[in-house]
């Protein structure tokens, strides 16, 4: 399984458009440019293959060949990213609400959404303290290690819920990372109960947060809002007390989304 929690590259759709996102995607998730070798060894596609798709995400700005023969993502995936980012709806109806949740906590404020095993965040709004986080919007993390991804899991069918936890690979990123299906699932079970979940320095040590679910009414969107700072700031009795307001703010979240989407068909 590779950094993102998805399938193998050597397991996914075999048309032209699935090598071409094969390669997309391991550009864009590797930590440094890639060399052709270390994509040939990635994608396990035959090397003309390659070759011809690299160089046709290459013409078409996807990504960028360096003079060391690299290849890194292109700036027309800014554009794209951009756009997506301008337009959807769900960051939009959320917005104003996560700028009050930040007014009254002075935190930084994360909304997500879950795909996959993994939680995307879709917006931010930066905290007013002098230390702040680190987060990006577009980024990825685990979804059993952070509050917005606990929170998503708590919508989950049992079923679903199951199959889901069944495919984690457990990274321990801290002491307090959940290691095992059942600690986790024993968890979920609680924060399905209480409407909210919380970050003990599960995902990087001296971070913590209190997230509540948001989902759309046909569940198309599954994602969470969280408060998010540094532990020394963040007590536990306090992340206790800012779960109302972050749980008043998903619940504002969901009612925008409801009159202005309704349920897709």
């Amino acid at each position: 399984m590779n950094s993102n929690g998805d399938r193998p590259a050597q397991s996914r759709e075999t048309g032209t458009l699935g090598k071409l996102m094969v390669l997309l995607d391991l550009v864009t998730h590797a930590d440094a440019p890639l060399r052709f070798t270390d994509i040939l060894a990635l994608a396990g596609q035959p090397r003309g293959t390659l070759h011809r798709q690299l160089s046709h995400l290459v013409e078409e700005g996807l990504l960028e060949l360096d003079g060391d023969g690299r290849y890194a993502p292109g700036l027309r995936l800014l554009d794209f990213a951009a756009r997506s980012w301008a337009r959807n709806e769900f960051r939009l109806i959320a917005e104003p609400h996560l700028a009050d949740l930040q007014q009254a906590t002075g935190e930084t404020v994360h909304l997500g959404v879950l795909r996959g095993q993994s939680i995307i965040y879709l917006d931010k709004v930066e905290g007013r303290q002098p230390v702040r986080m680190y987060s990006q919007i577009g980024n990825a993390s685990p979804c059993y290690c952070t509050g917005v991804g606990k929170a998503a899991l708590s919508l989950l069918p049992a079923e679903s819920l199951g199959d889901l936890i069944a495919g984690l690979s457990f990274t321990s990123f801290t002491a307090s990372t959940h290691v095992s299906a059942e600690t986790l699932l024993e968890e979920i079970r609680e924060i399905a109960d209480q409407g909210f979940a919380f970050d003990r320095e599960e995902h990087e040590a001296g971070i913590r947060c209190v997230a509540a679910p948001v989902w759309s009414e046909d569940r198309t969107f599954i994602g969470g809002v969280s408060i998010t700072g540094p532990a020394y700031r963040l007590s536990m009795e306090l992340l206790r007390q800012w779960a109302v307001p972050v749980q008043l703010a998903a619940g504002r979240i969901m009612e925008g989304m409801r009159v202005r989407l309704g349920p897709r068909r």
